[in-house]
């Protein structure tokens, strides 16, 4: 399952220390102006090596258009987009070639494929998120034509709120060579009401599937989430008047579809599971052993997930926008053919 979407559908390819990583888009529009100028700065935002509390790996992470492209502007056909790997240190992962780092995908790839790619986990690294990234700078090009603007941030680590809290937190685990998780929170602005589909089409099912898809985050809520689990009823309905709705509990998605509020969601993100403390596993012949994860590792990647869930909203809606586009021409159809 390397393929996200069904009317915007992007096939993301390449693995964290293989030669290149990128991502064909089929089914967006054709005429939308796109160069690699409007895909960069999310890449940018999402690169490694930024500052002292983010892995050190030194990437440019620079995109290449090789299709779909004609003039500056997209003719509807495939676009590939490629990211190439320059900073490699595959040594660092030679001495975990047989045994299972805790926290990591090492086990579970082994168990189902028989085989898996030691350097830095392949392509369950969370280097992989940077073809979604690639793939969710285009999604939001064609959504600027609709109006929907999309926002993100991380709004707690460790459980602190303030920014300075938060960055010392960060900074007291890496000293201690361990890791801290956290919560981001994305926004999206703008979504006309009527997007997402009944039951098994549900916007909000949609959503949180692409949320829960990004490796580390181990928990999605849209609205109130889990807090309305402890509201009346009466504090968690969104009341309404002829200008809309009173209040946005909801988080903009009602029986699965758009209010035209707006979609509010945060994700749970985990503590990054490379670290060096000491810690009980297996090799691949099943025999105990101790491991200490050395290297360049990020001590909290609540940041570096901020972009990726802007992407993969994105993706989201404009694969429901393009979907009521065709709902939205049989109705006119219909109606035409009645007339």
């Amino acid at each position: 399952m390397n393929t996200f979407g069904n009317n915007f559908r992007c096939t993301t390819f390449g693995e964290s220390h293989g030669k290149a990583l990128g991502v064909v888009i089929d089914g967006c529009p054709a005429g939308i102006p796109l160069t690699e100028s409007d895909i960069q700065p999310l890449l940018d935002r999402r690169r490694p090596g930024q500052s002292d509390l983010t892995s050190q790996r030194k990437e440019e992470d620079r995109v290449e258009m090789l299709s779909g492209i004609f003039e500056g502007k997209t003719t509807g056909t495939p676009i590939a987009l490629l990211i190439r790997n320059k900073d490699m240190k595959t040594e660092d992962y030679l001495s975990l070639k047989d045994v299972f780092r805790p926290g990591h995908a090492d086990y579970t790839y082994q168990v189902k494929y028989g085989v898996r790619d030691f350097r830095g986990g392949g392509r369950s690294s969370g280097r992989e998120t940077i073809s979604r990234v690639a793939a969710g700078a285009v999604a939001m090009k064609v959504l600027g034509y609709t109006g929907i603007s999309i926002s993100g941030r991380v709004i707690e680590v460790h459980g602190k709120t303030l920014p300075a809290e938060m960055e010392a937190e960060i900074r007291a685990a890496r000293d201690a060579g361990n890791s801290v998780g956290g919560i981001v929170e994305v926004i999206a602005k703008g979504t006309p009401p009527g997007i997402g589909d009944p039951v098994s089409g549900k916007l909000d099912a949609a959503i949180a599937s692409a949320m829960m898809g990004i490796g580390s985050v181990k928990g999605v809520e849209i609205g109130e989430g889990f807090h309305a689990a402890a509201l009346f009823g009466n504090e968690n309905n969104d009341e309404m008047v002829p200008e809309g709705f009173v209040t946005n509990h909801a988080g903009g998605i009602l029986g699965g579809i758009s209010t035209g509020a707006d979609i509010i969601v945060r994700i749970a993100v985990k503590p990054t599971p490379s670290i060096s403390w000491e810690q009980q596993t297996v090799t691949v012949n099943g025999i105990p052993a101790t491991i200490s994860v050395t290297g360049r590792h990020d001590p909290c990647i609540a940041s570096r997930i901020v972009p990726v869930a802007e992407a993969m909203i994105a993706l989201v809606l404009v694969d429901g926008f393009l979907e009521q586009l065709k709902y939205s021409n049989f109705q006119a159809l219909k109606k035409n053919q009645s007339s």
